[in-house]
C-alpha cells in the first residue's frame, strides 16, 4: 500500500511538472515570437525586407488594387447609370502616381472645372492618401497630386464649401479622431484646423448641413451601427443624438457611402453595403425626421442604387456615390471593384 501511493505521488508529480514545463515553454515561445516580430519590423531583418522588395518588383499590372473610379449620371439622384460619352473607369491607381487603387471619391465644382477628391492607396506603405484630380468635361481627369499625407490612414475625404471657403473632413480612424481641414490654397494646398469629435476610431464620417444645424453620421471598423452627432457650428462642439446607436447591428446599411444630399427639402443619405463582405452596393434612404431629439428614415427602394455589374472594372461591387445636380442631370462620382486579385 505505502508503495502504491508513493507510485501515484510520483505520477501527480511527473505530470504537474510537465504541465509546468510547458507552461514555460509556451511563454518563452511566445516571448521569443513577439521580441523577433519587433526586431523584424523595426530593424527590416530578413524576411521582411525581402518579402516587400518582393511585392515591390510585381508587374505593374499585378500591383495595382481592384477599385477605381467612374462617372455615372441620371435625371434624378436615384435612376443613376453610366454616363454617356465617358469611358469609365476615369481614374485608377495606374493613372494616379503610385496608388495601388484609388476610392472614394468626392466632387467639387470651381470656377466651371471640375475637381475631384479621393482615397489613394500609397502603394509604399500601404496606407491611404487624400489626392485630387481635375477635369474641365468629366470626362477627362487630369491627376494633381497627394494633398494629404499623415502618418496614418486616410480616406473618404469629404469636400464641401462654406461662407466662401473650402473644407475637407477625411476618415482618420487610426488617429482616434474626426479632422477638419481648410484650403489655404485651393485645390491643394490644406491645413489641419482641429478635430470635431475624438476618442474612438470613428470610420466615414459623412458631414452635412440642415436646417441651419450640422450633421454628422459615423461608423465603426466593424461597419454594424450608426452613429450621429450635430453642432451649431462647424468648429463648434459637436454633441451625440441621443438616439445612437440609429441603426443597430446592422452590417447591411450602417456603414456611410457617400456625401449626404438635399433632395426636394429632404435629406438623403447613402449606406453601402458591408454583409457578408465590405462594399458590396450602396442603398439610399430618405430622413424623414431629423431634430436634436428625433431621428427616422425610410429606404428609397428595396433595390439597391449601385451594384456591381458582373463584370469590367466595377464587376464585384460598389461602395460610394457622390451626387451633384449639373444642368439638368444628376452626376454621380462612383467608385467600383473589379473583383480581380492584383
Amino acid at each position: 500500500m505505502p508503495n502504491e501511493q508513493k507510485t501515484s505521488a510520483d505520477t501527480r508529480s511527473f505530470f504537474v511538472k510537465k504541465r509546468f514545463f510547458a507552461l514555460v515553454m509556451f511563454f518563452m515561445t511566445l516571448m521569443i515570437g513577439l521580441i523577433w516580430g519587433l526586431f523584424m519590423h523595426k530593424y527590416k531583418f530578413f524576411p521582411y525586407y525581402k518579402l516587400k522588395d518582393a511585392y515591390k518588383s510585381l508587374p505593374e499590372e499585378k500591383a495595382y488594387g481592384p477599385w477605381s473610379i467612374g462617372i455615372y449620371e441620371g435625371s434624378s439622384p436615384f435612376a443613376l447609370k453610366a454616363a454617356a460619352g465617358i469611358s469609365n473607369p476615369v481614374l485608377t491607381g495606374r493613372k494616379c502616381g503610385d496608388a495601388l487603387y484609388v476610392a472614394d471619391p468626392f466632387m467639387i465644382e470651381k470656377d466651371g472645372r471640375f475637381f475631384m477628391f479621393f482615397e489613394a492607396m500609397n502603394r509604399a506603405d500601404h496606407e491611404g492618401d487624400i489626392a485630387f484630380a481635375e477635369s474641365s468635361d468629366l470626362k477627362n481627369w487630369k491627376y494633381g497630386k497627394i494633398i494629404l499625407n499623415e502618418k496614418f490612414h486616410l480616406s473618404f475625404p469629404n469636400v464641401f464649401k462654406w461662407k466662401g471657403e473650402y473644407y475637407l473632413v477625411p476618415e482618420s480612424h487610426q488617429d482616434l479622431t474626426v479632422r477638419l481641414y481648410k484650403a489655404e490654397k485651393f485645390p491643394d494646398k490644406w491645413k489641419y484646423v482641429g478635430n470635431l469629435i475624438s476618442g474612438y476610431s470613428f470610420v466615414d464620417p459623412a458631414i452635412f448641413r440642415y436646417n441651419n444645424k450640422w450633421w454628422l453620421f459615423i461608423t465603426t471598423q466593424f461597419s454594424n451601427i450608426l452613429n450621429l452627432y450635430y453642432a451649431d457650428s462647424l468648429e463648434g462642439k459637436w454633441k451625440p443624438h441621443p438616439m445612437n446607436p440609429i441603426i443597430k447591428f446592422n452590417a447591411h446599411i450602417s456603414r456611410p457611402g457617400g456625401r449626404v444630399i438635399i433632395y426636394k427639402g429632404r435629406p438623403y443619405r447613402f449606406a453601402q453595403d458591408c454583409d457578408p463582405c465590405y462594399g458590396i452596393q450602396v442603398f439610399a434612404f430618405e430622413i424623414t425626421e431629423l431634430t436634436e431629439t428625433a431621428y427616422s428614415e425610410k429606404p428609397v427602394s428595396a433595390r439597391p442604387l449601385l451594384a456591381g455589374s458582373g463584370r469590367g472594372w466595377n464587376a464585384a461591387g460598389m461602395h460610394h456615390v457622390d451626387l451633384h445636380k449639373i444642368g439638368n442631370k444628376w452626376i454621380a462620382a462612383v467608385d467600383g471593384r473589379d473583383g480581380e486579385d492584383k
